[in-house]
């Protein structure tokens, strides 16, 4: 639609430029016919028309193989294929102007004077030749750039393409994921506590149904994601009952954030499987969410959300995440929809715990 559009417009700019074209050749043409001595205006302002007339006539002839995309393809074809009908095109201009010209001089008993035929022909190509040249050279190079912003819109709508593709794919990659870990924690309490194990199941039937109201989205508000968050961290309390300990510090002025679909989940579970999993004592994550001074543009402000827990190590995170798909999923996620606009980093806390930072545009 939009090339379309494009290519329309370029169409109207050449014939608005064609026609100020030949009105200032008749309008030249009037003013040295007066300074010569000339008394009929309508004289050359005849001329010109007809040679405006049947100029555009034999280019609308010409059109197809002006506009050949085959041969705009390689410049040197396009030129060649115009320059091999020039000496057509020049001659039927010549004989279809003149022929014109005497004929209507004729109706009005008059008589058409100009130059012998040789030398008349031998003027009026040369100087057609040159004007055409000038005129293909412009053609080609409005063409050549209406082809330019064309592949390149054609090329960023390829990429945005495989972009949402490749969104779908590692959204689509993180519900399994997340079923498998949710399963294993109601599999935990049900030789412990079959109450709980029950509540455990209401819990995941609600994340559920939250995720499937998601449908195909790749982004959610922030303030949806959290609600999907502490749906999942209160499943996650049940299992590590009196283990873990979860606050929250999330600024109004964000919540309408756009982050990825269960991006929060993937770094709170990363906390638990890697420090709340591996000690019995009991564990604090503070999870906090604002607006913040951004890196790359420090005039602009971005989401920044961090968890922070008081006793994970910082290098055993490391090495349990290296074949994790939790967190390089997000990684890629955040390239693809934010390429070097989005960041998530992971630093050692002292004297104890790790601190994730995720970082978005807003």
């Amino acid at each position: 639609m939009l090339a379309k559009l494009f290519h329309t417009r370029i169409r109207k700019a050449m014939a608005l430029g064609w026609l100020l074209f030949w009105s200032l050749m008749i309008a030249v043409a009037v003013q040295e016919h007066l300074r010569s001595g000339g008394k009929h205006i309508w004289e050359p302002v005849f001329w010109e028309s007809s040679s405006a007339i049947v100029g555009t006539l034999l280019l609308l002839m010409q059109r197809r193989l002006l506009t050949n995309q085959t041969l705009l393809q390689t410049p040197m074809r396009w030129f060649l294929a115009q320059l091999a009908v020039l000496p057509l095109i020049c001659t039927l201009f010549v004989v279809i102007v003149f022929a014109l010209r005497h004929a209507v001089y004729a109706a009005l008993g008059l008589v058409y004077q100009h130059a012998s035929w040789g030398k008349l022909f031998l003027y009026e190509t040369s100087k057609l030749g040159m004007f055409l040249g000038i005129f293909y050279v412009v053609i080609f190079g409005i063409q050549a750039y209406a082809a330019l912003l064309e592949e390149k819109k054609n090329s960023e709508k390829s990429q945005s393409l495989l972009r949402q593709a490749q969104m779908h794919r590692l959204t689509q990659q993180m519900q399994p994921h997340f079923l498998f870990n949710a399963l294993n924690t109601v599999s935990s309490l049900m030789y412990s506590d079959l109450k709980l194990a029950d509540t455990a199941l209401t819990q995941i039937a609600d994340l559920l149904r939250g995720t499937l109201e998601l449908d195909q989205q790749t982004e959610i508000a922030l303030a949806q994601e959290l609600r999907l968050l502490q749906s999942y961290a209160k499943l996650m309390s049940l299992r590590f009952v009196d283990r873990v300990e979860i606050s929250w510090d999330i600024a109004d002025d964000c919540l309408s954030c756009l982050v990825p679909v269960m991006s929060l989940q993937t770094i709170l579970e990363n906390s638990f499987k890697h420090t709340v999993e591996r000690r019995s004592q009991l564990t604090h994550i503070r999870i906090s969410a604002y607006l913040g001074p951004s890196i790359s543009a420090p005039n602009t402000r971005q989401l920044i959300i961090t968890l922070e827990d008081d006793a994970g190590l910082l290098q055993a995170v490391k090495t349990a995440t290296a074949k994790a798909i939790g967190l390089d999923n997000l990684r890629q996620r955040l390239q693809a929809l934010h390429q070097t606009k989005a960041s998530l980093e992971i630093s050692q806390l002292m004297p104890a715990g790790v601190k994730t930072t995720l970082r978005l545009p807003c």
